[in-house]
């Protein structure tokens, strides 16, 4: 029964000795012990917060990244806008160009075929006149061989002039 009931001189006694050892360790190892958990506590805590810190870092690059992707769309589409714009531009500016010059082509086409076609005529004219005098210079001719014709010739002509 002794060891369940402890004497007063061993609770003493383990008494004395505990105190002793707390007052040492509190001396000479709580303090060290204490500021190592200090310090260990202040880094997870740093860490945390450098953590905390890289997290919104990340977010803000991630938004920023999103926007500027948005931005380099934004002037893809215009920069492919404005190159449909000038090819279309450039298009119709050639197509106007080309049909100035059919038109044109077409026009002096025309005018060469009048100017050719008159000239036709003109020496047609010219040949059909002369011709004609020819004509009417050998008919003249085997008309006026004798006196006597030249003479019934000028009478038919004075009829005819006097009578209009």
């Amino acid at each position: 029964m002794d060891l369940i009931l402890p004497s007063f001189g061993l609770i003493f006694w383990m008494t004395l000795t505990f105190l002793v050892v707390f007052f040492t360790l509190k001396k000479f190892a709580w303090k060290p012990i204490l500021s190592g958990l200090k310090d260990r506590e202040q880094s997870i805590q740093n860490a945390l917060d450098s953590a905390e810190r890289a997290k919104l870092e990340m977010a803000a690059l991630q938004a920023s990244n999103e926007k500027i992707l948005q931005e380099a769309r934004a002037e893809r589409d215009s920069l492919l806008k404005e190159a449909r714009e000038t090819k279309d531009a450039i298009i119709n500016e050639a197509k106007g160009k080309a049909q100035k010059e059919a038109t044109k082509l077409i026009q002096d086409a025309r005018e060469a075929i009048q100017n050719e076609k008159a000239a036709a005529l003109a020496e047609l004219k010219s040949q059909v006149a002369t011709l004609s005098i020819e004509i009417a210079e050998k008919i003249l001719k085997s008309e006026l061989s004798s006196d006597e014709k030249q003479k019934s010739l000028v009478n038919n002509m004075l009829k005819e002039v006097s009578l209009n």
